[in-house]
């Protein structure tokens, strides 16, 4: 349970620290933070991850499992100073829930493995807290592991993500324990003298200030007591990227850890702001809050977790202004407000009831059907139009098909798989009309596991699943014009409706759109949208191969109507058989989609996967060599080779290597599977 010290306490906004732990899958971020929790006091002892009685992992699945699938919110207190937590999965399945991590945070702490080097995972997540110009803080954890190359691991830090990562503490005594190299000139370490380091530190540091710059050529040296303000601009500005070095298990540089997180690291005031835009679209306006308590709200919910027995909370940070108990907050553009009845601090799976609470602090409310992702809380009305800037998820195209197992049972389903997906924004989930199929698409294999395991364990519903089909497309690739008159009498009133249109294609991704140039009324105007809604069904169900047709312009050039006749029915039907006359014309083409393609493994394997790709129609558009002999694989291939690629890849590498996907474009299949999915079609249309 946490110490009585963190639950409740006030706290100005300068004694206030935020950072998530990311990167890769088996860094030791649970185990880090749970040393933290320890150190500081909050917890008695450290929880296991074998047992699954860490703080962070306490999820029935992670136990399971044994290691994170979600992003856990935790808080303790160290001189003073409040500290919140965020523990991420290191998964790229899961980069839903990491990601929004950093939306609530002012240092991303990039936890590295000492015993495995950068991975992909560490190199994505320094990349993302980049871009939102967050202070960064390396950790490399597992120092005392056998057979280490620590002053190695850190020249391959500098190599890859710049000159800029320069060391605070420096191991010592075989990993055992380490040194402090900012405040401290004088003494040793594994890495030899750490008067070299210092200097390195303070020089880096300085050049940020040119007043600075010329005390330390005039001087020497500087106190690093005098260099807050220079440093915390140097961590602003990505001119220092600071590496900490611990072993989680053993305790080494953990409380050394702790000291820089609160003498070191930014408070709110401190870090960028984060980019708030008012308004919508290419009119949005650029937005930042303001640090200060005595404000209105503004405060970002950047995790939902719906549970079946406690219900849905929303879990947030407030940038701006103070929330208590009993405030009133709108959602988003909601006009009614809703009222904080209960705030809670997480502890993991503990609600740590606080009065109160501001910009800085990560909290939550619960039982507030409304809240959403992404939502920005306030209380004032003008503010109903603010959102943050949105993060750059990658596209979750990894799908399966799921099928309720007793007939009956399909709204249950749809209402279960809406909640888990309302937890996660990397899941999506959809029914496609064509192919009358309930497909879920995550980032890959496991994270759709787990979201079948979460479905069967939290609310005991089971379902069938089968490969989706490929989300294929039509298109064109000429202009050319279709004509169709749709007549019929049949002893009462009679129907007609006479179309000329033509078709062009427009660039990929254009989308469709329609325009009406007939003249003098020979189509009259109340029946052109029958004339569209009739194109828009071919638009939907497809031409040729019975996939959706995109990227087309359609005109209405001519026509015929009849005073008595003509109906919407006709000129609907008109349009429809105008329009697939049109693209049977126009060189049509099925497009599939293609995707970017990043693979990791044992470079003895490199042969093998590139060999494997190219057989599968894709393309490698690059290589790079990771740590111990590893190599990250870079290209392109069509989704549809894909299919069953983990399976693959576990043969050619001995169930080392991993991949991901991410939606790239879409392009023209070859020409023998284009023939194979019209042949298909066809057959169809005739049974």
């Amino acid at each position: 349970m946490p110490s009585p010290a963190t639950t409740g306490t006030a706290k100005a906004v300068s004694d206030i620290r935020t950072l998530a732990l990311v990167g890769p899958a088996a860094g030791g971020k649970t185990s880090l933070a749970e040393a933290l929790l320890v150190k500081s006091g909050a917890i008695g002892a450290a929880g296991s991850l074998e047992r699954g009685s860490t703080v962070s992992d306490y999820d029935p699945l992670e136990r399971k499992m044994q290691h994170s699938l979600n992003a856990a919110v935790l808080h303790t207190e160290h001189a003073g100073t409040r500290i919140h937590i965020i523990d991420t999965p290191g998964g790229s399945d899961f980069l839903g829930q990491s990601l929004p991590a950093l939306e609530a945070v002012e240092t991303a702490a990039v936890v590295i493995n000492a015993a495995v080097g950068i991975e992909p995972m560490a190199e994505r997540m320094m990349d993302y807290a980049a871009d939102r110009a967050l202070d960064r803080l390396i950790i490399v954890n597992k120092i005392d592991a056998q057979g280490v190359n620590l002053p190695g691991l850190l020249e391959q830090i500098q190599a890859r993500f710049g000159k800029e990562c320069l060391p605070l503490n420096l191991p010592d005594a075989g990993g055992s324990k380490v040194v402090d190299c900012f405040y401290n000139r004088e003494g040793h370490s594994d890495f030899g003298s750490v008067d070299a380091a210092h200097r390195a530190l303070v020089e880096q540091v300085v050049e940020v200030d040119a007043a600075f710059v010329d005390r330390y050529l005039n001087d020497g040296d500087i106190d690093a007591g005098e260099l807050h303000a220079p440093l915390e601009q140097a961590l602003r500005e990505g001119h220092l990227i600071p590496v900490c070095f611990v072993s989680a298990r053993s305790g080494a540089g953990v409380a050394e850890l702790l000291d820089i997180i609160v003498k070191l690291l930014p408070n709110p005031t401190e870090a960028n702001l984060p980019d708030f835009l008012e308004g919508e679209g290419a009119a949005a306006k650029l937005k930042h809050a303001e640090v200060d308590p005595a404000k209105h709200v503004l405060a970002h919910v950047f995790k939902v977790t719906v549970d079946p027995y406690v219900g849905r909370m929303g879990i947030f940070r407030i940038h701006q202004g103070t929330v208590t108990k009993d405030s009133m907050l709108f959602i988003g553009d909601g006009r009614k407000p809703f009222k904080v009845g209960h705030l809670f601090m997480l502890q993991g799976k503990d609600h740590v009831e606080v009065p109160r609470a501001v910009p800085g602090d990560i909290v939550a409310v619960a039982k507030v059907d409304e809240i959403h992702f992404d939502a920005v809380l306030h209380d004032a009305a003008e503010d109903d139009h603010i959102h943050l800037k949105p993060l750059d998820f990658p596209k979750p195209v990894h799908g399966i098909a799921v099928q309720a197992k007793k007939r009956g049972d399909e709204q249950k389903m749809w209402e279960i798989l809406g909640k888990l997906v309302d937890e996660d924004p990397c899941l999506k989930i959809e029914h496609v009309a064509t192919t009358n199929e309930t497909i879920v698409y995550g980032l890959g294999e496991l994270h759709l596991r787990v979201l079948l395991e979460r479905m069967k364990e939290t609310y005991k519903f089971e379902v069938d699943t089968r490969p989706p089909r490929i989300a294929y497309r039509e298109t064109i690739s000429a202009k050319a014009d279709g004509h169709h008159r749709h007549k019929k009498q049949t002893g009462g009133a009679g129907q007609f409706g006479e179309v000329y249109l033509r078709v062009e294609p427009l660039p990929r991704g254009g989308g469709f759109e329609f325009a009406d140039e007939s003249k003098g009324g020979v189509i009259p105007h109340q029946f052109i949208p029958a004339v569209e809604k009739g194109v828009r069904e071919v638009l939907a169900h497809g031409a040729i191969a019975g996939y959706p047709v995109v990227d087309v312009k359609v005109t209405v050039y001519d026509g015929k109507h009849h005073s008595v006749d003509s109906k919407e029915i006709a000129f609907a039907t008109a349009g429809k058989k105008a329009f697939m006359a049109a693209i049977r014309e126009a060189r049509p083409i099925v497009l599939e989609p293609i995707v970017h393609v990043e693979i990791a493994a044992p470079d003895s394997a490199m042969g093998d996967i590139t060999g494997d790709l190219s057989g599968k129609r894709g393309i490698v558009s690059g290589t790079a060599n990771g740590a111990n002999g590893t190599v990250v694989i870079k290209g392109q291939a069509p989704l549809s080779e894909l299919a069953g690629y983990q399976n693959r890849l576990n043969a050619m590498t001995a169930g080392q290597g991993r991949y991901t996907i991410e939606l790239s474009h879409y392009e023209a299949v070859p020409p023998t599977v284009q023939q194979q999915l019209v042949g298909q079609f066809q057959v169809k249309e005739e049974d």
